[in-house]
């Protein structure tokens, strides 16, 4: 049997962390700085081999101009290239790119607005091939909205972004909750997540020697050190929030009841809360929720949004908060 030849093979469909290699291949090679694969290597975080099977594919089987300057010991495009070659998506995948679009409205307005629906924009004019869809108006069959965005500063989540990916120690001012003013920290930052319309960091904080969670909305004044750590291989986000029921990590282990009526009760049936979560249905249309949570703050003020419909059984400790703070609310009344 003879094999074809590489020009002649069917392309293999590029995987989503190579296809977003590519995609930062090609700006580099577009802005003509020459680069090269031990430079790009160290910048993408993989092999300088994967780099190369990358070049290789993006010249071989999608048909870019690209050549290697043996004087400037870089890579190049020997004629211009205006936009990654067409990519080709099923109607479900447009579908899904559509419904993300309109997830980005929930931004408008806010700080990440225009980079948003510049980045989308750029994924679309990739697409050239005309498509019909069943939906006669996308915008009139799906929205998104989000209650209490993000105020963080736009300039600051690009420098810090940029130092979780190239592992580099920040230092920043710092204002908690609870304090008046702001103090400096230094942080070998681990990872950003966006919870409930809040960005957060993660990240070991050198003098305390502890990982910590940081809001941005309250951070100023950062500056990236350039010194560059090692991100612990067994540091998962998913692991470090297992007992949180949002950002709260505590040390304690507390089991959660709570008991809902009908109205609530099907409210609260209806989503995941926690990955701990169990629920048993109760007589009529009741039920009750159990949780194992690390810290009772946020669930204290998750079940006081409930109002009368929630009843906390367990622990005693949140449920005499409840009763103080019911108790509170009751005396300003006038």
């Amino acid at each position: 049997m003879v094999r074809p030849k590489l020009s002649q093979r069917i392309p293999k469909t590029p995987s989503r962390s190579q296809m977003a290699r590519m995609l930062r291949l090609h700006s580099r090679l577009a802005s003509n700085n020459f680069p090269n694969c031990q430079k790009l290597s160290s910048e993408l975080e993989v092999s300088p081999k994967t780099i190369q099977r990358d070049i290789d594919f993006m010249r071989d089987q999608l048909g870019m101009p690209i050549r290697y300057d043996e004087l400037k010991f870089g890579f190049y495009y020997t004629q211009p290239v205006t936009s990654f070659p067409t990519i080709k998506v099923s109607e479900g995948e447009i579908v899904a790119l559509l419904v993300a679009q309109k997830a980005l409205e929930q931004y408008r307005g806010t700080p990440f607005e225009e980079p948003l629906r510049t980045a989308f924009k750029k994924i679309t004019d990739g697409l050239h091939d005309k498509i019909q869809f069943n939906w006669a108006d996308i915008g009139a069959t799906i929205s998104f909205r989000g209650i209490g965005n993000s105020s963080a500063d736009l300039e600051l989540f690009e420098s810090l972004s940029r130092a979780v990916l190239d592992q580099h120690e920040v230092e920043f001012e710092y204002r908690k909750l609870e304090s008046r003013r702001h103090e400096v920290r230094r942080i070998q930052p681990y990872h950003l997540a966006c919870i409930e319309n809040q960005w957060y960091l993660f990240g070991l904080d050198l003098v305390r020697r502890q990982l910590r969670t940081f809001a941005l909305p309250r951070m100023r004044a950062l500056r990236n050190t350039r010194n560059k750590f090692q991100r612990p291989a067994d540091f998962s986000i998913r692991d470090h929030l297992s007992d949180s029921f949002g950002v709260f990590k505590g040390k304690a282990r507390h089991k959660v009841r709570i008991r809902f009526d009908g109205i609530a009760a099907r409210l609260v049936s209806e989503r995941q809360w926690h990955p701990s979560q169990k629920i048993r249905r109760l007589p009529g249309d009741d039920l009750e929720l159990s949780l194992v949570l690390g810290s009772l703050e946020e669930v204290e003020r998750w079940v006081l949004s409930w109002g009368r419909h929630a009843e906390v059984l367990e622990p005693a400790q949140l449920a005499d908060r409840i009763r103080d703070t019911g108790a509170v609310l009751a005396s300003r009344r006038r």
